[in-house]
């Protein structure tokens, strides 16, 4: 018997910026992020975040952009899943150096975001 099937937290998100300085200024003094100088500026989960919160990072793009990672239980299950949806898969799964399997997909209306599999 499967266990019962379960929401699919966020777990990660990112913002992709043309002007990653000004993105970072504006998000700094917005939400008091401390958001490290560099191009790939990582924004911790910060105290009083509700337990296991998300992070990010902002990154330099041609275009500006959001994109959320959300995590499954099977990447595969869910990358068929959403194409039966009318999604689109973007990207390959792609291991991260000792961390989750990842994949890129767009919804409906072409809106980015990432599963995840722990």
């Amino acid at each position: 018997m499967s266990s019962p099937d379960w929401a699919r937290p966020v777990v990660y998100f990112s913002i992709q910026a043309v002007d990653q300085q000004k993105q970072r200024a504006f998000y700094s003094q917005l939400f008091n992020w401390d958001i490290p100088e560099g191009s790939f500026m990582r924004i911790p989960a910060g105290p009083g975040s509700p337990e296991n919160g998300i992070s990010g990072h902002i990154s330099s793009g041609p275009t500006p952009g959001f994109n959320i990672y959300v995590q499954v239980r099977d990447l595969q299950e869910s990358l068929v899943r959403a194409i039966d949806l009318g999604g689109a898969q973007v990207s390959e799964p792609f291991q991260i150096p000792g961390g989750a399997m990842i994949a890129g997909i767009t919804d409906p209306e072409g809106n980015s975001l990432t599963l995840v599999q722990q």
